[in-house]
């Protein structure tokens, strides 16, 4: 299949996941895919495909199996993946996000899921903090993720990564600016366009 956007890194494909198999080839993966909390944004046409259910997640798991690196987004509020080990906690700070706005606390929290085996670096806690600024918004998709996380992320699998659902491109790009190679999946044109010009722009990208 041919690349929507290439470079010495990373190469990113428009498509379902379910039927480009390129990704299948990396070592590790680090994806923020629809997990099956029904996602409704306050931004024009920006609701995440597929997101009614875990299906779509369950279903790419499936293809890339229980035993390879893995860390998947999640939500508490939605069934874990099976072949879940760990749970990391990414903490927001004090952004609350908006969640259920009848309660006085908001959603500052996310989980990541550990599957598989491969993982490297010292042993530490599971809470996770981006390095380089508080989350507080997004800017290129409604669900973003800050390149400061993925980066942490990335560090901690091998070889070539994927990520089946790529979105505006935080994984691909946190990959790129660590110098490892990494092929992405996007079934969404819109953001595909968003992440091949993010990606060309060749600057290191402090946030998502």
């Amino acid at each position: 299949m041919r690349p929507y956007y290439q470079d010495e890194f990373v190469t990113l494909y428009h498509g379902d996941c379910r039927e480009v198999g390129e990704w299948r080839s990396a070592y590790s993966m680090v994806t923020d895919p629809p997990y099956g909390m029904d996602y409704k944004s306050g931004w024009s046409g920006a609701d995440i495909a597929n997101d009614a259910t875990t299906r779509v997640r369950d279903e790419m798991l499936k293809l890339w199996g229980a035993d390879q690196a893995a860390l998947v987004f999640g939500r508490w509020s939605c069934p874990r993946p099976a072949a879940t080990r760990h749970v990391l906690i990414w903490d927001k700070g004090d952004w609350p996000g908006m969640g259920d706005l009848t309660l006085p606390w908001g959603p500052s929290t996310e989980e990541v899921y550990v599957i598989g085996t491969g993982f490297v670096g010292k042993r530490r806690g599971s809470i996770l903090r981006d390095p380089k600024r508080p989350s507080g918004g997004t800017a290129w998709h409604p669900t973003e993720k800050p390149i400061g996380l993925m980066e942490m992320l990335v560090q901690s699998t091998l070889g070539i990564v994927a990520d089946p659902f790529s979105g505006s491109g935080s994984t691909l790009i946190a990959a790129k600016n660590l110098g490892r190679k990494a092929i992405g999946v996007e079934v969404e044109e819109r953001y595909c366009e968003i992440a091949a010009k993010r990606l060309a722009q060749g600057v290191l990208w402090g946030v998502a």
